[in-house]
């Protein structure tokens, strides 16, 4: 091998050490996992249907959609479920499962509405086209409430009675956290943290402060 050959394969090596390390690491994006949280309140008890949003550094693409139905009943005078996690741009059906007839409105500031009285068995609905949360009552009973979050990411849900959510299908790496609840003591109802999403990693436990 002559001296003027040696440039030419310290270049070669430098160009397949840069390649491998850029395959790496989209690789190592390109891999999924799952990430559990639980909830609870300064005393450590779980706080049930908080609502928890993953955002990753690089968004995911196309249309969101949820397992459940994007539906709220009122039955036995309530709105069930009490809280709702839909897509932005979804519709969601209010049936009447009473025998009484209720209305529903909300004053909140990302879908102002009001919806006229109907009856059992009747139907309406409601298409809500901005990010964020939604307060709802009825004018006819007013102990009635229900909450809608619209999230702009396909990886939300509600945690259960034990304050637990798993999320799963995201990439590793750095994501926005957000945590939503109708009692929950910060502007907005909501508490954001940052997290390293790796594999295999235990239960994130976060904690909030509830008005009592």
């Amino acid at each position: 091998m002559t001296k003027r050959s040696f440039p030419l394969l310290w270049a070669f090596c430098a160009l397949l050490i840069t390649v491998s390390g850029a395959l790496a690491v989209e690789a190592y994006a390109a891999v999924s996992t799952s990430l559990r949280v639980q909830v609870t309140d300064e005393n450590g008890l779980p706080i049930r249907n908080a609502v928890v949003e993953l955002r990753p550094a690089k968004r995911a693409s196309g249309p969101i959609r949820f397992p459940w139905r994007m539906g709220m009943a009122q039955r036995n005078e309530q709105f069930v479920p009490g809280t709702l996690v839909i897509a932005r741009g979804s519709t969601v059906a209010f049936p009447n499962l009473d025998r009484v007839r209720h209305s529903i409105y909300s004053f909140s500031p990302i879908a102002r509405f009001e919806i006229d009285l109907y009856g059992r068995d009747q139907t309406r609905s409601f298409t809500f086209t901005k990010v964020g949360s939604v307060k709802l009552g009825c004018n006819i009973h007013d102990d009635m409430r229900g909450y809608i979050r619209v999230t702009d990411t396909p990886f939300a849900g509600k945690t259960d009675r034990n304050g637990y959510l798993t999320l799963s299908g995201m990439g590793l790496g750095s994501a926005k956290v957000t945590v939503w609840h109708p009692q929950l003591r910060a502007p907005r109802n909501e508490l954001v943290q940052t997290v390293n999403v790796i594999q295999a990693s235990k239960t994130r436990k976060i904690r909030v402060r509830l008005r009592k």
